[in-house]
């Protein structure tokens, strides 16, 4: 999860320093950065406090809202 975390955020940076972000919204980058990196607090969360059930039932919330928010702000940060 912070792989995909770091990933948006180099796209971030390089959206914001270079001449390719001149047209562009670099900071929507940022914001699916930040989703990604509080996925994965999450994930770490969970995996250090075991839950006393195996069903996951947060991933049903959880992984559309990220999905959702990953495409939304890439496509608004490209156009």
């Amino acid at each position: 999860m912070l792989m995909v975390a770091a990933f948006f955020l180099v796209g971030h940076l390089v959206l914001r320093f270079t001449a390719l972000g001149s047209n562009r919204h670099p900071r929507a980058l940022f914001v699916v950065a930040a989703a990604w990196a509080f996925y994965a607090a999450w994930e770490w969360l969970v995996a250090t406090l075991p839950p006393e059930a195996n069903i996951r039932v947060d991933l049903l919330l959880i992984w559309p809202i990220v999905l959702i928010i990953s495409i939304w702000f890439a496509i608004r940060a490209f156009s």
